[in-house]
């Protein structure tokens, strides 16, 4: 019997096994910090943890840290970066299997941390659920479901009892869901692997891009006053309402979404780069003109368009001077400009399509049965600081994205075993088996 097929048939006889791992995961409610109503302890320390005693049992060499914000100060400016972030009882994980060997090295990388459970769920969110072959529960797409199934791969491998020429790398970090500075510090910390696949839900494509995505604050000044009075004009003192203000503003961003629609693409994209208005906050009774009107929103950029510091510098350029132009043709606004507060700035990065990686994973996908198809992801991943130090990187995940941070998220459970499949066969064929180490 060959390699590969030995690997498939442990994976075939394992599937329960590999379900009820994932159902693990979901039952420890790892939220990020980022996200509670009042401060707490995260449960991020338990599942790394739980993972920690998974992966030496399987015979990993094990290192857990907390991230320190002051040690990774020479990042300022840079993806990830979050001065004074605390990450006590938060920290990453890194497992490493055949530490020394010499053949090629895979890092297998995904975060723990997800967002709150939020309303409107049919089913205990936190409790991995299967129903008619999806697993429900905040987390299973993103993404507890590709870090169970990286995780499931190499036992599959080691199970089958296969000694690999190079050496196997699992990270799990926290903060991805509040701007990455876990996989920051992953790297600042001096890990490093010839090829990563980082276990974002992709639908089982490979994604080898993603793009950056900014979070911005626009503070549009009014002048309060009784909305049911004639009002001065308001070189007089009139009052000025915010609300209106900032519905200009808007009108304006869909003409630069119009541009952007055909100036921001990607080959490997369903959808350009666009501007997202997330939030609107205005107004402070029902008798007054709004005094200041908020509007919060997304904006994403490509990898070609990064700055010198391998983030979105030039774009947050592009969209303050495309306020201030705004700001400039309506007479209020010109000596009230109008401001822009940045809340994150979460890199992108790609890597080429041609390059031996993307192609040996391509052809593992296809040697599951799956297409093999090549597509980008719209949203943010981790795998931006791998990249940044030269480890080509995809992202390679059971789940459907557009699922991500749903009531009643789910993966099907098949996928997961495919994923499960894909991981193992890439690790055969890139870290390749010694010979003879199943005899």
């Amino acid at each position: 019997m060959n390699q590969e097929k030995q690997v498939m048939e442990w994976i075939d006889s394992h599937q329960e096994e590999i379900i009820q791992f994932l159902q693990q995961l979901i039952r420890i409610p790892s939220v990020n910090p980022w996200f509670f109503d009042e401060p707490g302890p995260s449960k991020e320390k338990d599942l790394q943890e739980f993972l920690a005693r998974k992966l030496e049992g399987l015979g990993a060499d094990i290192e857990m840290w907390e991230p320190v914000a002051d040690e990774l100060k020479p990042y300022e400016g840079m993806a990830g970066y979050y001065p004074g972030r605390d990450f006590t009882g938060r920290p990453n994980l890194a497992a490493t299997f055949g530490k020394g060997a010499e053949g090629k090295s895979l890092l297998l990388f995904g975060h723990i941390d997800v967002v709150k459970a939020g309303t409107k769920w049919t089913v205990d969110p936190f409790e991995g659920e299967i129903v008619d072959g999806k697993m429900y529960g905040r987390g299973t797409v993103d993404m507890k479901g590709g870090v169970a199934a990286m995780i499931m791969a190499v036992e599959a491998v080691i199970r089958s009892g296969f000694k690999l020429k190079g050496p196997v790398v699992v990270g799990t970090v926290v903060d991805e869901e509040a701007g990455g500075m876990g996989a920051l510090d992953f790297i600042h910390h001096g890990y490093r692997a010839d090829a990563c696949i980082l276990t974002e839900p992709t639908s089982l494509t490979i994604a080898p891009l993603c793009r950056g995505i900014l979070w911005g604050k626009i503070k549009v000044q009014g002048r309060s006053g009784h909305i049911e009075m004639p009002q001065a004009d308001w070189r007089d003192g009139g009052a000025v309402d915010a609300i209106k203000k900032a519905r200009y503003i808007l009108d304006q961003f869909d003409r630069l979404n119009e541009d952007w629609a055909a100036s921001k693409t990607h080959p490997y994209l369903s959808i350009p780069c666009q501007v997202h208005i997330a939030q609107l906050n205005a107004g402070e009774y029902p008798t007054s003109f709004a005094n200041e009107a908020e509007i919060v929103f997304n904006a994403q950029y490509l990898p070609s368009e990064r700055d010198e510091k391998l983030v979105g510098g030039n774009v947050k350029k592009e969209l303050t001077d495309f306020l201030r132009q705004v700001a400039e043709s309506d007479p209020w606004l010109s000596e009230h400009m109008p401001e822009i507060e940045w809340l994150v700035d979460a890199d992108c990065a790609e890597t080429d399509v041609a390059h031996p990686f993307v192609q040996t994973c391509v052809r593992s996908l296809q040697a599951i049965g799956e297409e093999g198809r090549i597509e980008g992801l719209g949203f943010h991943t981790d795998m931006g600081w791998p990249v940044n130090v030269g480890i080509p990187t995809i992202n390679f995940g059971p789940g459907d994205p557009s699922l991500a941070h749903h009531s009643d998220e789910f993966t099907p459970v098949a996928e997961v075993i495919q994923a499960v499949k894909m991981m193992a066969k890439t690790i055969i064929d890139w870290c390749e088996i010694e010979e003879g180490s199943n005899q």
